[in-house]
């Protein structure tokens, strides 16, 4: 771009015409103006004029906007009276080049309010010009063209080679329009027009590098209860309702904060420059006030609160995923706490998300190198204290943080996607186990022995499962009534009819099927009614105190009162006191699992815990 007119003055038009189209040719958003720079000089020279200009139409403001000039001007006015001119006020050799399709030559005497904004632009007084159309799609998005002091004519075959070099800069214009709008639709979201997590996370990047350093704060927001508002509105009224709460959150936030989309019902907002954690808490509860108001929608009114998690990072230390992760993870907790709260991320829920992230890590290999154990608990019949049956249990001691407890890395077994391969590598193992135990010990583990194993949602609903089960137990040589299969009422109620379908299969196999943590979740009698199953497990919530409390024991009696009336077997779990046990015998309940018994054990302990001498039986209180 250095480069001095005599190295690249071209000696007639068709030479001219080339040097213009080679310098137009890579030319990107950021090299725009000195590639036009570029070209105006060398056309000054050529035609030997005073200056030469290009100014581009933005058809939105119906205004001609200045791209490049050359020479520069050494003095701007401010504001630059050719910067930006407005058709509408424009006087008319201005006006006429909106929607200019020749070629438009202006005399020293053809114009006097043109010749006025020039004198006012750049102090010359008298003028010739000559204006060429930019012209594209049938509309003209431009002009570029040449200023004389004095007068000045054009030749046809100067006017030819115009016309040609205004082809070429229409064609860059639009190639840079096209460029632009992929830019833009590759970081904003479609919907709403926020930018998209990409542009986002690029964002997020740049402030935490920008000056000064210090706190940089970040507001994760999530709708409350978004998918309720779609199912009963249809997903193109629930795409207005997201796009009005685009609109909502943008009118309550700072011009400079960034108002991004994630997808579905996830908004973030990264404040402007330095914020701390109180600058967040009021952007947050503007966002909220401003929610608190009922978005209309055709004929309905539609209120929906929203989660919001705030997490504070320092710069230049912080790591963007970091900090968006513990927005996510506060947000998160907003939403455990029933929603409409605004959450803060706190040191403790680092150490949280950490240990969550390194079981996530971690989880997979340990299902595949075997570093994952599985514990039986029995399962004690309470007249006789002998075991019928044992439930197969995971448990993982992990390397380096020690036991993780099932509730962590199942959990994120069934957010990660790892919920299948888990549970058929626990039925295969308990399925192996319980061969092994009958084949060793047959005299104690014999049939009627049975082996429990918990189910995911993600099992039951698989189209293969019943096959996959029917292969274990063919593989292990055991019996389709050797197998209970645990389900919760979550998982069969989620999607009734592929969940009876294949509780329906697993019964022709002969397997059991247990209802787990009965009594915390949705179903109806009608529902249990329907369903191919064969015992109920009372949820350890309702027994551990059971014999203290009323309301417990109330739970239980109806809970015993539904299994009796449907002919269905019942397990209490969570049994730690002799009172409990006495109270569900009492009820009608003979079959109870729990630390009063046994802890799970490992497979040696647990055939040493069942062959050990006989046990004194629960004693009935009547």
């Amino acid at each position: 771009m250095d480069r001095t007119p005599s190295e690249i003055a071209p000696t007639n038009l068709d030479e001219l015409v080339t040097r213009v189209a080679t310098t137009l040719m890579g030319v990107d958003s950021t090299t725009l103006r000195t590639a036009s720079e570029e070209v105006l000089q060398v056309l000054v020279s050529y035609f030997e004029v005073d200056l030469s200009f290009l100014r581009f139409h933005d058809a939105a403001r119906r205004a001609t906007v200045l791209i490049a000039e050359w020479p520069p001007r050494e003095v701007v006015p401010d504001p630059d009276p050719l910067g930006v001119i407005f058709f509408e006020s424009a006087d008319p050799s201005f006006a006429a080049t909106e929607h200019l399709v020749d070629v438009y030559a202006v005399r020293p005497s053809d114009s006097e309010g043109y010749q006025e904004r020039v004198r006012q632009g750049s102090g010359v007084d008298a003028t010739s010009a000559v204006s060429i159309p930019l012209r594209s799609g049938g509309s003209t998005t431009g002009i570029f063209g040449f200023v004389k002091y004095g007068d000045r004519g054009w030749s046809a075959e100067e006017t030819r080679a115009l016309r040609t070099i205004a082809t070429l800069i229409a064609q860059m214009q639009a190639r840079l329009l096209a460029e632009d709008q992929l830019r833009h639709i590759a970081h904003h979201d479609e919907l709403t027009g926020l930018p998209n997590r990409r542009a986002l996370l690029a964002h997020l990047q740049a402030t935490l590098t920008s000056p000064p350093p210090g706190p940089r704060a970040l507001l994760f927001i999530d709708v409350d209860r978004l998918k309720a508002t779609n199912d009963f509105l249809g997903h193109d009224a629930g795409d207005r309702f997201i796009i009005a709460v685009a609109e909502r959150i943008r009118a309550a936030t700072g011009v400079n904060d960034m108002v991004a989309r994630l997808g579905g019902d996830e908004f973030v907002v990264a404040l402007a420059g330095s914020a701390d954690e109180a600058q967040a808490a009021a952007v947050a509860a503007r966002v909220q006030r401003a929610m608190a108001e009922p978005i209309r929608l055709g004929g309905q009114s539609l209120r929906r609160t929203v989660s919001v998690g705030i997490a504070v990072a320092h710069a230049p230390t912080a790591e963007v995923g970091l900090w968006l992760r513990s927005a996510d993870q506060a947000v998160l907790t907003a939403k455990e706490h029933g929603g409409n709260e605004v959450v803060t991320f706190t040191t403790e829920m680092r150490v949280r998300e950490e240990v969550r992230l390194t079981v996530e890590m971690s989880l997979l290999s340990a299902i595949r190198d075997g570093t994952l154990a599985i514990h039986y608990q029995p399962v004690v019949d309470l007249r006789t204290a002998s075991a019928g049956g044992v439930e197969a249990l995971l448990r993982w001691h992990h390397p380096t943080l020690g036991p993780v407890s099932p509730e962590l890395f199942v959990g994120v077994a069934e957010a990660t996607n790892l919920a299948g391969e888990l549970g058929r590598w626990v039925l295969d193992g308990a399925c192996r186990q319980l061969a092994a135990w009958r084949r060793d010990r047959p005299d104690v583990v014999g049939p009627g022995f049975t082996m429990a194993v918990n189910v995911s949602p993600v099992q039951l609903l698989a189209i293969d499962f019943v096959d996959a089960v029917a292969e274990v137990l063919a593989r292990h040589g055991l019996d389709g009534r050797d197998l209970v299969l645990e389900v919760t009422e979550h998982a069969v109620v989620g999607d009734l009819d592929a969940a009876s379908a294949t509780l329906r299969g697993l019964r022709r196999l002969g397997v059991c099927v247990a209802i787990d943590d009965f009594g915390t979740g949705y179903s109806s009698l009608a529902q249990l009614k329907a369903l191919p199953v064969t015992i109920l497990k009372i949820d350890r919530t309702f027994v551990r105190d059971l014999g203290r409390t009323a309301e417990d024991l109330s739970i239980v009696r109806s809970i015993v009162g539904l299994a009796h009336s449907f002919g269905l077997d019942l397990i209490a779990e969570g049994v730690e006191t002799e009172l409990a046990a006495r109270t569900l015998l009492d009820m009608g309940c003979t079959t109870a699992q729990g630390y009063l018994f046994s802890r799970p054990l490992p497979p040696d302990q647990l055939l040493a815990w069942v062959t050990a001498p006989a046990r004194p039986a629960v004693p009935s209180p009547r």
